[in-house]
């Protein structure tokens, strides 16, 4: 039976793929079957022969030991590094998304357990022309994913986690919790911004991610419980 849940992260650059590399290890460390799958990708480099490489995918399925193709972990590969729709634009290569419906399913076929990353917030647009507008949110609802957010333990975030909570739940997407990156314990700060992020949303701080961690802090079958 399909188990996944979807990481979106309370803006870009704040480390949602290497936290998302550090769950899908800590539940495959603990025996489970667990994969990884992203619809678009965004900013890829080309390697020697100008085959893009999805770095972001790349990266999880190494730390994690996961072993699926590219083709099997990304859906749509872009070079530029802008927002997908104005990549996909550039491109003149449109999301589909019964295409991203049926690799997702096919991603759930292989393994017992699939966190899907997004694409920056959770408002970051996929495709937005005269036919259609979508962002990330509509494919989270149209998959049926509860969400796991990642956000900076820094200067700024309680505005942002609050804000992305808000919206998931104008949206009525389920939220399982909050993961801190960048987390200095000790840190005055840092420290009452996890508090504060608990306080003001009600979603619990599931772990923190150090910099430079090599493991999630957290029990693994915690962590399993959270895919539905």
């Amino acid at each position: 039976m399909r188990r996944a849940v979807f990481i979106t992260g309370t803006g870009t650059d704040i480390g949602k793929t290497y936290v998302t590399g550090l769950i899908v290890k800590k539940l495959r460390d603990a025996g489970l079957d667990a994969g990884y799958y992203k619809a678009a990708l965004s900013g890829a480099e080309p390697d020697e022969n100008g085959v893009l490489q999805p770095g972001d995918a790349l990266h999880v399925n190494e730390t994690a030991g996961i072993g699926d193709t590219i083709d099997e972990l990304v859906s749509y590969i872009y070079r530029e590094a802008v927002s997908p729709h104005l990549a996909a634009r550039i491109n003149n290569n449109q999301i589909d998304f019964d295409k991203v419906e049926h690799d997702f399913k096919a991603a759930c076929d292989r393994h017992e357990y699939i966190t899907m990353e997004g694409s920056g917030g959770i408002i970051c647009p996929l495709r937005w022309d005269s036919e259609r507008h979508v962002i990330l949110d509509d494919l989270v609802k149209r998959l049926g994913l509860s969400v796991l957010i990642v956000a900076d333990a820094g200067l700024g975030t309680i505005n942002n986690a609050v804000l992305t909570v808000e919206h998931l739940r104008s949206r009525e997407i389920p939220i399982r919790g909050f993961i801190l990156n960048h987390f200095h314990p000790g840190d005055v700060m840092e420290e009452d911004n996890l508090h504060m992020i608990e306080e003001m949303t009600g979603v619990p701080v599931i772990a923190c991610v150090k910099p430079n961690d090599k493991e999630l802090d957290i029990d693994a079958s915690h962590l399993a419980a959270l895919y539905d």
